[in-house]
């Protein structure tokens, strides 16, 4: 048998799931779309309370490409290093702010081909700037996306790639904003990785997992 929801079934889900979670958004702290594309490269294994002590003190002085780049990788390194792959995140931070100055007239682009082709950008991260820095639709599959869509049975796929694919195409264009924060929250607060709270989910009657779970 597939292993996923019918539409109406992932609409009554995503209700439920917009009651649960009225106030559902972004948790990065942010105030430009430079701003976000930044916290969103340093989120990558990292968590947003982390991310946002470090862009505290970062975009204190250095909150525009230009500010950015007169740090070298050793300086911007030490700002970030909390985040956790902070070599390689920085080197990707410098050269998105160098090419944003000299191929965008420092203006972080808004299309997801050209956001893709900057250093540290996939499309999980130009989905987040897209959706929340310029309210165009999107669904970014980060941990959370991907564990609380396949295991309610709104996607049934075995990568990232062909779990967005299956969430855009499941899932009207106009709700893919906000049902991305709505998985995340879920993921978070019920829908853990290691020990999901089953018991007070109010989706479980449409969960594969949970009905797998209690055969």
């Amino acid at each position: 048998m597939t292993k996923h929801l019918k539409i109406i079934e992932i609409e009554k889900v995503l209700n439920i799931l917009e009651k649960d979670y009225p106030d559902a958004k972004a948790e990065l702290n942010f105030t430009t779309p430079y701003e976000l594309l930044i916290a969103t490269i340093l989120s990558a294994q990292c968590t947003d309370v982390r991310v946002n002590k470090t862009t505290e003190v970062l975009f204190k002085e250095h909150n525009t490409p230009e500010k950015m780049v007169k740090l070298n990788s050793n300086e911007l390194g030490k700002i970030i290093k909390a985040c956790g792959l902070y070599k390689t995140k920085s080197q990707n931070i410098l050269n998105t702010s160098r090419i944003l100055i000299e191929e965008f007239n420092s203006q972080v682009p808004e299309k997801m081909e050209e956001l893709i082709e900057l250093p540290g950008v996939g499309r999980k991260t130009a989905n987040v700037v897209l959706s929340n820095a310029f309210g165009i639709p999107g669904i970014a599959v980060d941990t959370h996306v991907f564990r609380v869509s396949n295991r309610i049975g709104i996607a049934n796929a075995n990568d990232v790639e062909k779990t967005e694919k299956q969430l855009r195409r499941r899932i009207e264009k106009n709700r893919w904003s906000k049902s991305h924060h709505l998985l995340i929250f879920h993921g978070r607060r019920v829908c853990k990785a290691r020990n999901p709270i089953c018991e007070i989910c109010n989706v479980k009657e449409y969960c594969y997992y949970y009905k797998k779970s209690n055969k």
